[in-house]
């Protein structure tokens, strides 16, 4: 499945069945993602339904509302980001495992998200999500990997996959790095992006929060690692293959 083209391209008819695309399959989606333009947009992307077959019941913006939401609403997929308000996209798979359990109606959860970091792949998954793409796909590649994941299948951007083989392949636990368990979600996704070279306005177009906000995160992780400027953070993600 590629995910090389921004996730803005059009979803075209997958079926001439009346009631929906896809072959008239349905499926209902909540959507779960603290930044609202981007729900807006996966929402005009995927939810016309009488296209793609998706139906958009719920949204949420942070933990607490996820659990409310898919509680309420029963979902077949839930597009989970992975870095949410009180706990994350962890949190919210563990406070919904009886739900992923349920063997007559299970919800299944595909993570979505502008991280490709190991860690934040793994994590999910052992957290019990079906699958893991980054927030590059496409609509069309979307929606076929909802329906994927609705049928129970797992899917993956394709260069994230080696992620998991590697980490369920191995016996050892990831050694515990105290310095990076410093830095909160949001901090890391600014230090990885930063030591890649991506310019202050870049980083905030690309995770939809201001320059300022970008500029306050790169003050707290230089401040909690003891680190003077870009370079010495980009020497130091270097050394742990964060980049």
């Amino acid at each position: 499945m590629s995910d090389a083209t921004e996730a803005n391209e059009p979803v075209e008819p997958t079926g001439s069945d009346e009631g929906g695309g896809a072959g008239g399959r349905r499926v209902r989606v909540v959507l779960v993602d603290d930044h609202r333009m981007f729900r807006t947009g996966v929402q005009a992307e995927i939810g016309r339904t009488d296209i793609t077959g998706v139906e958009v019941v719920g949204e949420a913006a942070d933990v607490d509302q996820a659990v409310t939401t898919i509680t309420a609403t029963r979902p077949e997929v839930v597009l989970l980001d992975v870095h949410l308000p009180g706990g994350g996209g962890v949190e919210v798979l563990r406070r919904c495992a009886p739900l992923m359990a349920d063997s007559d109606n299970p919800v299944r959860f595909l993570a979505l998200s502008v991280s490709d970091a190991a860690e934040d792949v793994i994590g999910v998954i052992r957290g019990g999500a079906r699958g893991y793409v980054t927030k590059t796909i496409t609509g069309t590649d979307l929606v076929d990997s909802i329906f994927r994941v609705q049928d129970g299948d797992a899917v993956f951007s394709p260069r994230l996959a080696g992620f998991v083989l590697d980490a369920f392949a191995s016996t050892d636990a990831p050694p515990v790095d105290e310095d990076l368990d410093r830095l909160t979600q949001r901090e890391r996704e600014v230090l990885r992006l930063i030591a890649r070279g991506y310019a202050y306005k870049e980083i905030a177009k690309q995770l939809f929060i201001s320059v300022k906000t970008v500029e306050s995160h790169v003050s707290a992780v230089l401040r909690k690692l003891q680190l003077s400027n870009r370079h010495e953070l980009t020497r130091w993600a270097t050394a742990r293959r964060l980049v």
